[in-house]
């Protein structure tokens, strides 16, 4: 190691006091050198674009917010204008483009017609991950007649393809460039990790597989072909001969990017625990490690550090920036495994980088005083499109000193890189504010949001950027004194702006509304203009989240332990409303001061297939005592008085049926009390329900009865194990008065004596069994077999049981029915008419017949029927 430079790499900047590769213009002794490195939004320059429903937005780009930038732009060569490229689409599977030309220092969007824009179409439905795009370093008219140019080229790439297109300009003649599909590869065996183009071969391209496979394509050929064909080619490529290591095939181990060195035959290849150099110049393959994560071990714990974002530095080929967790470090090629410069982050999660040179962010300067750092720095952006949080890291050569010196001398041998100022923010979206109060603010309104709710939907983020070259940027705006840049951004809301930049010397403080909670900031993007204001209505979901951490006990015990602060409601529910409960419970045996019901009283409720799973959650609603019932039963104006405001949401609940049934009342009708095309008006005055869940009321019915009367004892009470017993007396049950096929196998844990509680209900064991349980053949498909393992299977959601219709014997075979009980020869479950008693007429009967006739030859072909009747022991009814 020479001690004069190589030691000193070792200290991160941010991390230490004194860092001895960090340069500051404090530290000059004359004027300063380095000139401002903070870049502040400048007033009023912010313009809206575009803005579309088919622009990306939240809804479609949450899924890859961490990883992906989703705009891309192409300068097109003399002239004034570039094409800027982005997903669209339903599913953002196909590329759009807009051509933004400058006309007196403002836009110009052409390509967009009644708020749709162009796009090309992949011939996928694969959702656009990346885009990159490689000008033509010598575009020229090519040999066709429309003497067009080919200005670049453009991959799109997917999960599982990669797609090839080429940018052509035709010239005088005043219309589009053409952007057109040159050919695709999809990738069937291994998912599409990173493809980037040569900086060396503009046409030639490399793509990472998530095996750590590389595939080089040459387009020059198929391009060839496309100008005479207009189909799609698909493209083969050449697997390169590459041999990772033994601990490339590690779960641990995620590939994340390639990209083209100083040669175009010379690879680097990042995974998350180390970077390689694949050197592909001569015969076979050398591979080599440029950087491990234990490198950085002096101040990180390598255990739980992993790579996460790789970017080429330079347009020399030799340098790279590499991000972990809590470093960025600076790499050379040609000096492997020490790192020319490293900086603490101090980001979440960082996935996205990308390198600029200083002079292309302080373009348009008037004074000239600051040239050299311009010319000779660089500037590293790192951050995360899912907070928006990204940070300036700048850096280059240390400050020069007069030829012939000792310095001099040295510094042209060693070339240290020395960190430029500490790293600061880059406000991307143009509205954060910096300042203590805003940060302490916006960190206290995300406390405050309930766990379900993700803040990102809350707050307008930036999906994807640009930064527009030097010469661009200056036709925008106005010199300034210390130059600036001017940025394209996609936002969250499906707005195209640009804004410009301008190096300042600290950050302004916005104070601008940095966190939203309005509704307008919940997109919610049509393919169709919606003509009406949208309206948001809030519900909270605590109790469901306490429900699924298994913490509900915990939750409503501590709530009902403190004491209620507004004024209190009435006392009690209307009698009217109480009454009819109990009428309906009355009509299926059950009295108003009662014991959990037999499992034979809920087994007599069951007439359409249910689980074992629904007839013990019916017991357990059927147990419940009649107060607790009212709250979860009642009328609409009782709920709305008691439960919410009736302004702000509108409650929709099914009503109690007439027919005779246990709670939760299956078989019903919605409510229509909103309905204006119902032809029935719902009263008010109408049972509803249920508003309260089955956990809530067994919750509540527990610490009523005392078994819940501390926090800490809350715990005892668990409504899985509650849940479990009841399931396992009904299988018991089941399987004792059930008919069943060979497939259903119960297995209770409890055993429970019967024989008391059916000996009025059900007879002797010689009469037919009233029930039939029945194990439906999707669980019993032969293409499961292999698999059966891995396939969740539980028997209280597995098996059916259904009440069979009882069969009456009418002497001399006389048809003594003529009403709705006819239709039980035709279902083996026993039916249930919401409607009153009616017999059938002449006309009735001649259609029945005509439909048990039809009914009886589907029957005779349908082979899962058959087997059904003869595994469950069913006569098939004859027309």
């Amino acid at each position: 190691m020479e001690l004069s430079s190589d030691w000193k790499s070792l200290f991160p900047i941010s991390s230490v006091f004194k860092p001895p590769l960090l340069l500051t213009d404090s530290d000059s002794d004359s004027k300063p050198i380095l000139g401002p490195l903070f870049f502040n939004p400048k007033p009023k320059t912010l313009s809206l674009l575009f803005t579309s429903p088919s622009l990306p937005n939240l809804n479609h780009a949450a899924p890859f917010l961490q990883t992906h930038n989703l705009l891309s732009f192409l300068r097109l060569p003399l002239s004034n204008s570039l094409l800027l490229f982005f997903p669209t689409g339903p599913n953002s599977d196909r590329l759009g483009f807009l051509l933004l030309s400058i006309k007196a220092s403002r836009f110009d969007t052409w390509g967009a017609k009644d708020d749709e824009v162009l796009h090309e179409s992949t011939g996928f439905e694969y959702r656009i991950l990346r885009i990159a795009v490689n000008p033509n370093p010598n575009p020229c008219p090519g040999n066709n007649h429309n003497h067009s140019t080919v200005v670049g080229y453009l991959l799109a790439s997917t999960l599982c393809s990669v797609h090839w297109f080429v940018v052509q300009d035709i010239h005088n003649s005043g219309k589009f460039p053409r952007v057109s599909c040159l050919g695709s590869k999809v990738f069937k065996t291994s998912s599409v990790v990173y493809a980037c183009w040569s900086p060396h071969i503009p046409e030639e391209s490399v793509v990472l597989l998530e095996s750590g496979a590389l595939f080089l394509f040459d387009l020059e050929s198929c391009f060839r072909r496309s100008r005479t064909s207009n189909s799609n080619a698909r493209f083969r490529g050449t697997k390169l001969p590459v041999s990772w290591d033994a601990d490339a095939d590690s779960g641990n181990c995620k590939w994340l990017s390639c990209e083209f060195s100083w040669h175009p035959r010379i690879l680097i290849v990042a995974r998350s625990d180390a970077v390689f150099l694949v050197d592909l110049r001569f015969d076979g393959c050398a591979v080599s490690c440029l950087a491990k994560v234990g490198m950085l071990r002096m101040y990180t714990s390598v255990q739980n550090e992993r790579f996460l974002t790789f970017a080429m530095a330079g347009s020399d080929g030799f340098c790279f920036a590499l991000a972990s967790d809590s470093l960025l470090v600076l790499c050379d090629v040609r000096k492997p495994m020490m790192p020319l410069l490293q900086w603490a982050h101090g980001l979440d999660n960082p996935c996205h980088i990308n390198v600029f040179r200083l002079s292309e962010l302080r373009s348009n300067s008037r004074d000239d005083k600051y040239r050299w750092a311009s010319k000779s720095g660089f500037c590293i952006i790192l951050g995360s499109f899912r907070n928006c949080e990204f940070n300036l890291f700048c850096y280059g050569p240390t400050i020069p000193t007069p030829r012939g010196s000792i310095v001099s001398e040295v510094s042209k041998v060693l070339k240290t890189h020395y960190a430029w100022e500490l790293p600061s923010d880059l406000l991307l979206s143009g509205r954060e504010c910096q300042c203590g109060s805003c940060l302490v603010r916006e960190e206290i309104l995300k406390d405050d949001l309930p766990e379900w709710i993700d803040w990102q939907h809350k707050k307008e983020l930036a999906l994807g950027f640009v930064i527009l070259n030097e010469d661009l940027s200056a036709m925008l705006s106005e010199s300034n004194e210390f130059g600036g840049f001017t940025l394209i951004r996609l936002m969250s809301s499906g707005k195209l702006e640009s804004q410009s930049y301008c190096a300042s010397w600290k950050l302004k403080e916005l104070h601008t509304e940095r966190f939203h909670f309005k509704d307008n900031f919940l997109y919610i993007m049509d393919d169709e203009e919606y003509k009406f204001p949208r309206r948001f209505k809030y519900v909270k979901l605590d109790k469901l989240s306490a429900y699924l951490n298994g913490s509900l006990t915990e939750i409503l015990v501590s709530k009902l332990k403190k004491p209620c602060k507004g004024p209190r409601e009435k006392e009690s529910f209307s009698s009217e409303s109480h009454e009819i409960l109990c009428e309906k419970l009355k009509a299926c045996g059950f009295g108003r001061l009662r014991s959990p019901p037999a499992v034979s009283v809920v087994f007599n409720d069951i007439s359409s297939p249910a689980s074992i799973h629904e007839v013990a959650l019916r017991r357990l609603w059927a147990g419940l005592p009649m107060e607790l019932l009212q709250l979860a039963y009642s009328n609409y104006s009782e709920f709305l008085e008691v439960l919410l405001d009736q302004k702000k949401v509108s409650l929709e609940f099914l009503v109690v049926p007439d027919l005779p049934q246990l709670p939760p009342f299956f078989l019903r009708r919605p409510s229509c009390r909103s309905n204006k095309w119902s032809h029935k008006v719902q009263r008010d005055d109408a049972i509803v329900g249920p508003v309260l869940p089955l956990p809530i009321l067994l919750t509540l019915h527990e610490y009523r009865n005392g078994h819940s009367e501390s926090e800490e004892e809350a715990g005892v009470f668990s409504l899985e194990r509650e849940i479990s017993l009841q399931c396992d007396e009904i299988k018991q049950v089941a399987s004792e008065m059930a008919l069943s096929d060979s497939s259903c196998e119960l297995h209770g844990d409890q055993a429970v004596s019967l024989a008391d509680e059916r000996e009025d209900m059900w007879g002797c064991s010689q009469k037919p069994k009233p029930f039939c349980l029945y194990h439906p053949v999707a669980f019993k498909c032969s293409t499961m077999d292999h698999v059966q393992d891995n396939v969740f299977k539980d028997e209280k959601f597995d098996n059916l049981i259904f009440k069979v219709p009882e069969k009456k014997h009418v002497p001399n075979g006389l048809v003594e029915t003529v009403g709705p009980e006819l239709f039980d020869d035709l279902c083996p479950a026993d039916l249930r008419f919401d409607t009153s008693a009616k017999n059938f007429g002449p006309n009735e009967l001649k259609i029945y017949k005509v439909l048990k006739k039809k009914w009886s030859k589907w029957q005779d072909g349908f082979n899962l029927y058959q087997q059904f009747c003869t595994e469950s022991k069913f006569q098939k009814q004859s027309a």
